[in-house]
């Protein structure tokens, strides 16, 4: 599989491939040409005795410093020194080659002036898969210079990477893969490191999960509401068009054709009139986390196809523009919406979870023992989910604005990019725990009341899922330990198996 890249059209799709499934890229010839065209037009420039930024005068508060041409190769490889400053942990090598193949598409554009064998040197690391080893805090979300230079570190030989995933030294995976390192030269170390590809690259990435936890949101809710024998009068297609919100009539609507032919739809005069809310609004805050997923993708896509770059290297007009383009504050607070439409939904499965387990609601066993006088089975599972929980409520809180004056006042504003989007991911993850907990107490209680009703009707995606969970987990006829059931129910949700073992029947 072979991705090409433009710098005008990459998405989230591609850059998952990219990423995770390690597909090759090719560069377009039209880039190709504009790249030339560039590197071409800063020499131009500079030789017209234009000062040009981070090519002929220092960068930072350094602005004021000339960069004398036969000083160009060793002020852009001390560049790179000065500015490898990640703290661990470790970007995992997916989020490396995310990293990489935004910042190559968006050289792409032809806006930097880099030197077009540099600006290759990322397809060749990505197709000889050599990821650099890049720590991944330490950039305040402005341009991601303190990580970005890793990169920048591996290219000229130096660093650590992972080469076909075996770690080793930058230079052993040159001579492994039979390639020489790049030779830096004016401006090229400025634009390796000052963009905000690393907090793209990962954010694309916990972008492409999300928009799949927002289907496994919508089937873990269909799954619990027939295990609580739930009203769908809250379903009605009718109400939400009359709403108007694109985000709750898509929930509302793949809800329902989850829940499709279930017994929850016949009437049943002992059930209340209204559910707690936990079950009546879940589809209207999974549409709320569709709704904030919209206008970040839209967003995203255009941080993974524009300039970061300062100054902006204009080739039509044959003219360099000092800017602020690398402020990605727009897609930045993007994230820190997310973050707090996740935590509703945290919030809606925890109260789910607990009225599920109290049988003057369910009218099924206390904590859904089969036992109440033997099996103590989900006493106790409250005060792992409520934890979780608690952690994705503190990481939603804002922190963008959450920044100081730095290098002598000149960059006295900062976004933290990079940690907007790394709490965002830990909170997807801790979510798909909860989820889990979540499909642990709604297939207890189907088994219950198919126990008690063999030929209860439940809709064929229901069945589906519950099938497939119940090929990993059995049900709990006595107590055993519990971690090991969460932890499966988390790769099940992760993998994706239990939403595709319920989207097959969609299909047919």
């Amino acid at each position: 599989m072979k991705i090409v890249l433009t710098g005008r059209d990459l998405g989230l799709e591609q850059l998952a491939l990219i990423a995770e499934e390690k597909a090759a890229v090719e560069i377009a010839p039209e880039a190709i040409e504009r790249l030339k065209a560039s590197r071409k037009l800063v020499y131009d420039l500079v030789e017209s005795d234009v000062p040009v930024y981070g090519f002929n005068t220092g960068v930072g508060w350094n602005k004021d410093r000339h960069i004398a041409a036969d000083f160009f190769k060793e002020y852009n490889e001390n560049l790179i020194h000065s500015h490898s400053l990640g703290v661990k942990p470790e970007a995992s090598e997916a989020e490396v080659r995310a990293a990489m193949a935004v910042r190559l598409n968006c050289l792409l554009n032809g806006n930097t002036g880099i030197e077009p064998s540099i600006a290759l040197r990322y397809a060749d690391f990505l197709n000889l898969e050599i990821h650099p080893v890049i720590p991944e805090r330490g950039s305040v979300g402005v341009g991601d210079i303190t990580t970005l230079s890793h990169v920048g570190l591996a290219m000229i030989g130096e660093g650590e990477v992972n080469y076909q995933g075996r770690r080793m030294s930058a230079a052993e995976a040159h001579k492994l893969a039979g390639i020489e390192p790049v030779t830096l030269g004016p401006k090229d170390g400025l634009a390796i490191v000052s963009s905000n590809a690393f907090a793209m690259g990962q954010g694309g990435l916990v972008l492409h999960d999300l928009c799949r936890m927002a289907d496994l949101a919508d089937l873990v809710y269909a799954v619990s509401l027939t295990g609580y024998n739930g009203n769908t009068s809250p379903l009605d297609p009718r109400v939400h068009e009359l709403k108007g919100l694109e985000g709750q009539k898509h929930s509302a609507a793949l809800a329902s054709s989850f829940l499709e032919d279930s017994y929850i739809y016949a009437p049943d005069p002992a059930k209340p009139v209204q559910d707690p809310l936990s079950y009546r609004s879940g589809v209207y805050l999974n549409g709320t986390l569709r709704d904030a997923l919209s206008f970040v993708n839209g967003y995203a896509r255009i941080q993974m196809n524009t300039s970061d770059d300062n100054p902006c290297l204009l080739l039509e007009d044959r003219a360099m523009i000092s800017c602020s383009n690398f402020e990605a504050s727009t897609v930045t607070v993007g994230f820190e919406m997310l973050a707090i439409a996740l935590s509703h939904v945290s919030k809606m499965s925890c109260q789910r979870i607990i009225r599920i387990v109290n049988p003057e609601l369910t009218g099924l066993p206390r904590f859904l023992t089969p036992d109440e006088g033997l099996v103590h089975a989900f006493g106790t599972a409250q005060k792992v989910f409520t934890s979780l929980d608690t952690e994705i409520r503190h990481l939603s809180n804002p922190s963008s604005a959450d920044f100081m004056p730095l290098a002598g006042s000149i960059e006295d504003h900062a976004n933290n990019f990079t940690h907007v989007v790394q709490r965002v991911r830990k909170i997807a993850d801790n979510l798909k725990y909860i989820f889990s907990l979540e499909l642990m107490h709604a297939c207890q209680a189907i088994t219950l009341r198919l126990q008690r009703e063999p030929e209860l009707r439940l809709s064929r995606p229901v069945r589906g899922a519950y099938d497939h969970y119940r090929q990993f987990i059995p049900w709990y006829d006595r107590d055993r330990p519990i971690s090991p059931d969460i932890e499966k129910g988390y790769q099940l949700l992760k993998n994706g198996s239990i939403l595709a073992a319920a989207l097959e029947y969609l299909a047919r």
